[in-house]
């Protein structure tokens, strides 16, 4: 390759290249794979290196982007800068050389540096672009798992990890029935959760603190960062786990980490190695990209070549079609696999895809299955100009620079089976018995055209009885759920009705702010639900536009003459007000946890995934279980309860 091409190669690569962070950092959506940009971004290393052509954008000199947002700013004491890289356990050897190292997980979060003065809070701050971060203290007071007061007066100052759990990911986008709102992975939702305008939002989403540095402590001395990180987590922190290594026993610490990495519950893309030893790493200065006393290892994807056979488009409730990649079974990581979302048009097409191609695939982050790229680039799967389930036509349209299809069909059969199965959905009408291929069936017979018909099913009883699987007995218990669920609550209601952004939560804060009135809450203005917290513009016109089309009004309708609605305050007292439980262990008196689980929220309550000082209450029925639960709330002094002594509390 010849100089000039190669600087052409450079300028391309700096621009994709931070484009793709540009959207991963700041954004909601992904245009390449993790896997994608480190081969790109290492490429682009060699040929600076090689020529000697380095420009002022290149993601190899400069550390992130500036922040767009409404937080205040503030500029770094000093710079926060990336680590340099490696996927060699030798490289880590050689890099420790006689010296103690501390290894630790490289968390997939967002970096916060906390400020404590007199014991108290008074400062969190985001890394930003590692010269100017964004003022997020409100947010950071409502962390899940961090102390606001502590009994060290001195000012001290911290670097940690913010991060969203890969269950609480889960939960949050199960609320989120517009597919295209779901949040793409743990670090993007994140970053949107710890950057709000309203740490109330911040608060609902769980977000977790992992300190991993101490960056100062007025009158305290330290020779290690082991000692230094003993004394944070004595003042009730949590600290990023640990294990003290020598050249000798790194490559068994390596391993031991990475057997845990599918186990975790939080998000991690690799392994921390420093020098314990803080008066050596003092020493060893910075360069200007890398601090010199530390360096990031990222795992070798375990990857796999295989046959493409389709691209398969999967259709949604909001007429969002995503493509996902099916291949022929690979094992990888200990499991067999064979599909991988590809998330969008844009990816599809930049790993130039076609029936038939070998493509490398490979978990991102041991866990997820993606692919790494295509080594036969036929570019032959094209969008489909047809929606798969209906036939009508599709569109290709741009979403901040990212393609995606959409069916352009409005009685799709698609949109019309989602749109039923999250009516009948637990958190919804909660109507059992009515599988999404059944409606599918009585769509298709003419019985469901609108929810409404799902409560006139009574006219369809023979018909009904007389298809495959569905006896006089399943017929009996499905009318009954029907039945059972004509009387509902409004935030019932409106959850099941399928508005873009509005999840179980939001449901349930708009109820309350309209006092369950549901003709205030249907003509609800954009004003109104602005001024109630957590609701932005966004969400706010969503909403307005939903119910200013004539049809919806008139589907409520409908259903209004088919239910008797109850506010949720008249069915139960809230008990529980102000509570934090965590449930463990088998349930008996309840189906399963997440029955008990609303239980507890019907009443005011809160549920947390892990025992904490905010703790109240853990729900076990084995008192004596080992579980690290257990040993948690025993060494914090937070009871634990059974089932029996938990019911005997709501009717104290």
């Amino acid at each position: 390759m010849e100089n000039q091409t190669k600087k052409d190669r450079i300028t391309e690569l700096v621009e994709l290249l931070n484009k793709a962070r540009y959207v991963y950092e700041q954004g909601d959506q992904e245009i390449m794979t993790n896997y994608e940009y480190d081969a790109l971004y290492d490429e682009l290393a060699a040929l600076e290196e090689e020529t000697g052509y380095v420009m002022a954008q290149s993601p190899t000199v400069n550390v992130g982007y500036e922040v767009l947002s409404e937080l205040p700013k503030e500029r770094h004491v000093a710079p926060m800068l990336s680590l340099d890289k490696t996927k060699d356990v030798e490289a880590l050897k050689a890099f420790l050389g006689d010296k103690e190292g501390l290894l630790s997980w490289k968390m997939d979060g967002l970096t916060n540096v906390l400020t404590y003065q007199n014991g108290e809070l008074v400062k969190a701050v985001t890394r930003g672009n590692g010269e100017i971060g964004e003022i997020i203290t409100n947010n950071a007071k409502v962390y899940k798992n961090i102390p606001v007061k502590i009994p060290y007066q001195g000012e001290l100052v911290l670097r940690g990890e913010s991060i969203i759990t890969y269950s609480e990911f889960e939960r949050i986008n199960s609320e989120i029935e517009d597919v295209n709102a779901k949040y793409k992975n743990p670090r993007n939702l994140c970053s949107g959760s710890v950057r709000q305008l309203n740490n109330k939002v911040t608060a609902e989403r769980n977000v977790l603190f992992y300190v991993f540095a101490l960056i100062s402590a007025s009158d305290m001395e330290f020779a290690t960062r082991s000692e230094e990180m003993a004394w944070v987590k004595s003042l009730g922190f949590t600290c990023v786990e640990q294990k003290k290594v020598t050249a000798d026993t790194i490559e068994e610490a390596v391993g031991c980490f990475s057997e845990k990495v599918a186990e975790n519950d939080f998000p991690s893309d690799g392994l921390v190695l420093s020098f314990d030893d803080l008066e050596y790493s003092k020493s060893l200065g910075r360069t200007a990209k890398f601090p010199r006393d530390s360096i990031a290892f990222k795992w070798k994807d375990e990857t796999a070549k295989t046959k493409l056979l389709e691209i398969e488009w999967s259709a949604s409730r909001t007429g969002l079609i995503n493509p996902v990649a099916i291949f022929e079974p690979v094992e990888l990581e200990g499991t067999s696999v064979s599909r991988a979302s590809i998330h969008n048009v844009s990816i599809m097409e930049s790993l130039k895809l076609g029936t038939g191609d070998e493509i490398e695939v490979y978990k991102a982050n041991m866990i997820i299955p993606q692919i790494a790229r295509n080594l036969t680039k036929s570019g032959t799967c094209k969008p489909p100009c047809r929606c798969p389930v209906c036939g009508e036509k599709t569109e290709v349209v741009a979403e901040s620079d990212v393609k995606v299809l959409y069916c352009m069909n409005p009685d799709c059969l698609a949109k019309k089976v989602k749109t039923f199965t999250l009516f009948v959905s637990r958190d919804a009408m909660n109507m059992e018995g009515l599988s999404e291929a059944t409606m599918e069936k009585w769509i298709n017979e003419g019985f469901l055209s609108e929810p409404a018909d799902l409560f006139r099913l009574s006219a369809h009883k023979e018909a009904i009885v007389s298809m495959e699987g569905f006896g006089e007995k399943s017929y009996e218990n499905m009318m009954a759920s029907v039945e059972k669920a004509r009387t509902t609550t409004v935030e019932r209601l409106l959850y099941s009705l399928g508005i873009p952004g509005i999840g179980v939560a939001t449901a349930k804060v708009i109820a309350k702010a309209f006092d369950g009135d549901i003709e205030k809450i249907r003509h609800a203005t954009a004003v109104e639900l602005t001024e109630i917290n957590g609701i932005g513009e966004v969400m706010a016109q969503d909403y307005v536009t939903y119910f200013a089309e004539g049809k919806k009004q008139e589907q409520l309708d409908h259903i209004l003459a088919e239910i008797k609605l109850e506010k949720a305050e008249s069915l139960v007292a809230a008990v529980f007000d102000g509570k934090t439980f965590v449930i463990t262990g088998s349930v008996l008196q309840f189906k399963n946890r997440n029955e008990l689980k609303a239980f507890i929220e019907e009443r005011g309550g809160k549920v947390a995934g892990s025992v904490s000082r905010n703790t109240d209450y853990l729900i076990n029925n084995d008192n004596m279980s080992s579980s690290s639960k257990n040993k948690t709330a025993k060494e914090l002094g937070i009871p634990i309860i059974t089932e029996e002594e938990f019911l005997a509390m709501v009717t104290e």
